[in-house]
């Protein structure tokens, strides 16, 4: 079984902050020190040093880049195939991080409220026991419900998801075959894919109050909240809602340019 790992676990944020933070430093010591140094020496025409320069041309930008990937969208990378067949390996995504609530760059602690996950929808979290690993999986479960899985039917608090045959996979990454069905939550629905000759999980168990229960596309071949290595995810690891498919490219193979733009459903 595969986890739907993404591949952008390096901390963006807190490189973004720390040259933000050593630019003010810079900026500031231009202000009170350097800058009046200068125009004592050489008059008010003195021109600042390259270094300030660039600070002064790269600091808006640097904040502008953060404010965009910690309060509205964060790239991420799907590297595995426990979202098929909605998600593939080389597909890049946007994730919409104000669907959630904003929460600060750093600590993630949460400052505004914005909306709450719902069932079906497809969401990217802090992985419990490491927060620094991102997931992306679909939210089955809320807060109280009480799920089973039985032979990869869903069933939330007595009432069974729908799911309908929906033929045979062929698009490669070896999983010709696969059976497929749609699955509806709310009215909308999403694809999944059951996976042959491999396990198949259940589980029952009740989501306890402020975490979630997540489960992978890919039924038979993903590492989620049916497992001890994921669990429950408590509220504060979500990190948002996965919206769109921007760029798609399986390196060494060539960009898959039919797969951008595709929305995440």
């Amino acid at each position: 079984m595969r986890p739907a790992r993404l591949t952008v676990n390096f901390d963006f944020s807190a490189l973004y902050v720390s040259l933000l933070a050593l630019g003010g430093v810079i900026l500031i010591l231009d202000a009170v020190l350097w800058g009046p140094r200068r125009r004592r020496h050489a008059g008010d025409n003195a021109q600042p040093s390259a270094l300030v320069l660039n600070v002064r041309s790269l600091f808006p930008i640097l904040f502008i880049v953060l404010i965009v990937r910690s309060f509205i969208f964060e790239p991420f990378r799907i590297p595995s195939a426990s979202m098929m067949p909605g998600l593939v390996d080389g597909d890049f995504i946007f994730v919409n991080k104000f669907s959630y609530g904003l929460r600060l760059p750093l600590s993630n602690t949460k400052f505004l409220s914005t909306g709450t996950p719902a069932r079906g929808d497809v969401v990217v979290f802090r992985l419990p026991r490491n927060p620094s690993i991102h997931y992306i999986k679909r939210l089955i479960g809320l807060p109280g419900d009480h799920v089973t899985v039985r032979d990869n039917r869903v069933t939330v608090n007595g009432h069974e998801i729908p799911l309908q045959p929906d033929g045979v996979y062929a698009g490669g990454f070896g999983f010709d075959g696969s059976a497929l069905g749609r699955e509806s939550f709310g009215g909308k629905a999403h694809e999944l894919m059951f996976a042959p000759g491999l396990l198949v999980t259940d589980f029952d168990a009740v989501v306890p109050a402020g975490s979630y229960f997540f489960m992978g596309d890919n039924r038979n071949d993903s590492v989620d909240s049916r497992f001890a290595d994921v669990g429950f995810v408590p509220e504060a690891n979500l990190v948002g809602h996965a919206m769109r498919i921007w760029w798609n490219w399986r390196f060494p193979s060539w960009p898959n340019l039919h797969r951008i733009g595709k929305a995440i459903l």
